[in-house]
C-alpha cells in the first residue's frame, strides 16, 4: 500500500498532466479577440479572428454582427453586445480573449493599428457650402454621412492641393487606387464619384459632363426569398405579440424596416383597410392595404402593449430600433430551424415575390412596394417560380 505522501504526489502530478493537456488544447484552437472600438462615431466591440468559416457562419446567424470593410473585422454596437450570450454562442468553436474590453476604446484603437488611425483620420474641413446644399437638397441622413466621409477621404489624399484645380485625370488616378489598394465595392466606387461630383456640380456650378469617370457595370442580384411555409413556421415559433406583429406587417405590406419603425399608431386606417407610409425611400408617402388576416393581432399587441405614438415602441417608449428588429428575425429563423442567412429585408422580398407567383400585374406591386422604376420590381420575375406546367426535355429523356 502507497504511503499517503507518495498519494499525494501521483494525484498532484496527475493533475499538472491533464492542467497542461487542457491549456495545450485551448492554444490549438481558434481565437477570438474582442476590444472596444468606434464606427461611424459610435462606440462598438470589434471581433477580430483568423478566417475561420464556422466563426463566421456563427457570427452572422447566432449574433448581430456585421462586417467593417474600414475595419477589417466583424463588429456589434456596444449598446447591443451581451458578454454572456456571446461567448455562449462561440465557446464550442473559440477560444474567447475578451481583456481587450477593459481598455478604452482610443487605447485598444492606437496599440492594434496605429498607423491607419495617424494616416486616414486627419481631421479635415469640408469646403464651404458642400453639408449646406445636401441638407438644402433634403438628402438623407444616410446619403449626407456617406457624402461627406467620403469626400473628406478625397480632400485627405490631395492634401494641401486646390480642390478646385484637380484635374478628371487625376480624380480617375485615385479611384482606380482604392480600387487596387483597398479592393472597394462597385457599390462603393459609385458612391464616392457620386461624392466627388456633388462637389464640383453643386457646389462650384460646373456642367454635369465635367467629367469622365468610367463607372463599373452594374452588378445584377437576386433578392434572397422565404417560402411560404418557412415564414409561417417563423411566425409560429414566435411567442411575443410585438415581435409577430413586427414580422406579420412587414411581409404583408411589403414594408422596409424603417418604414415598420417610422409607423405611428395613426397611420393604421382600419376603417379603409389601408396603412399609410409617410416619407419612405425618396421621402415619398404612399398607401399599401391591411391585410384583414393581421387585424386581430394588431388589436391584441395594442391592447397589451398599448404603444403611444409610435406603433412599435422600445422600452423607454421611443422608437423601435433596427437592431432589435433584426434580432427578432434572426431568433425566429432560428426557432424555425431555417438555416438559410435570414434578415429583415428578406420579408419584403418574399412578399414581391410571392405576389407574382400569384399571378399579380408586376405595375400593381411596383406602386405597393414604392419602387420609382419597373426595373426594380422586374427583379423578382428571376426568383419567382413559374406556375406552367414546363417539362424539362430531360425528363423525356431518363
Amino acid at each position: 500500500m502507497r504511503k499517503p505522501v507518495e498519494l499525494q504526489y501521483t494525484v498532484f502530478v496527475l493533475f499538472l498532466y491533464l492542467k497542461l493537456q487542457n491549456q495545450s488544447n485551448l492554444n490549438n484552437r481558434p481565437q477570438i479577440k474582442l476590444t472596444q472600438g468606434n464606427h461611424r462615431q459610435q462606440p462598438i466591440v470589434e471581433i477580430r479572428f483568423n478566417y475561420d468559416f464556422a466563426i463566421k457562419e456563427k457570427l452572422k446567424k447566432s449574433t448581430t454582427a456585421r462586417w467593417s470593410a474600414t475595419l477589417k473585422c466583424w463588429y456589434i454596437f456596444k449598446e447591443d453586445f451581451e458578454l454572456g450570450s456571446f461567448i455562449k454562442s462561440l465557446e464550442d468553436l473559440a477560444y474567447i480573449d475578451y481583456s481587450g474590453l477593459n481598455k478604452k476604446a482610443t487605447e485598444a484603437t492606437q496599440t492594434e493599428k496605429p498607423e491607419k488611425k495617424n494616416h486616414s483620420k486627419i481631421p479635415v474641413e469640408l469646403p464651404v457650402g458642400y453639408l449646406e446644399i445636401l441638407e438644402q437638397k433634403r438628402r438623407s441622413h444616410n446619403t449626407i454621412e456617406i457624402y461627406t466621409n467620403y469626400f473628406k477621404d478625397f480632400i485627405r489624399y490631395f492634401k494641401d492641393r486646390d480642390l478646385s484645380q484637380i484635374t478628371h485625370n487625376e480624380i480617375n488616378s485615385y479611384i482606380l487606387s482604392l480600387i487596387k489598394e483597398k479592393g472597394i465595392s462597385p457599390s462603393q466606387q459609385n458612391q464616392r464619384i457620386n461624392a466627388i461630383k456633388f462637389y464640383y456640380e453643386q457646389v462650384l456650378g460646373r456642367e454635369k459632363q465635367y467629367f469622365d469617370i468610367l463607372r463599373p457595370a452594374k452588378e445584377r442580384k437576386l433578392p434572397d426569398v422565404l417560402s411560404k411555409n418557412e415564414i409561417k413556421d417563423m411566425l409560429k415559433a414566435t411567442a411575443n405579440k410585438k415581435h409577430k406583429c413586427v414580422m406579420a406587417l412587414i411581409y404583408s405590406c411589403g414594408l422596409r424596416r424603417s418604414e415598420a419603425i417610422d409607423l405611428k399608431i395613426e397611420d393604421i386606417d382600419s376603417k379603409r383597410m389601408k396603412i399609410k407610409i409617410r416619407g419612405g425611400k425618396g421621402k415619398k408617402d404612399r398607401y399599401v392595404d391591411l391585410p384583414s388576416s393581421i387585424l386581430p393581432a394588431l388589436r391584441d399587441y395594442y391592447r397589451e402593449y398599448t404603444p403611444k405614438i409610435w406603433l412599435f415602441e422600445g422600452q423607454k417608449r421611443n422608437q423601435y430600433s433596427p437592431t432589435s428588429i433584426l434580432n427578432v428575425v434572426k431568433k425566429a429563423a432560428q426557432l424555425a430551424g431555417i438555416k438559410k442567412r435570414v434578415y429583415p429585408h428578406i420579408l419584403r422580398h418574399s412578399y414581391a415575390t410571392h405576389f407574382l407567383e400569384q399571378g399579380v400585374d408586376i405595375r400593381f406591386i411596383q406602386e405597393w412596394m414604392g419602387h420609382d422604376s419597373i426595373k426594380t420590381t422586374q427583379g423578382y420575375t428571376h426568383v419567382a417560380q413559374n406556375n406552367m406546367n414546363i417539362k424539362n426535355p430531360l425528363d423525356d429523356i431518363i
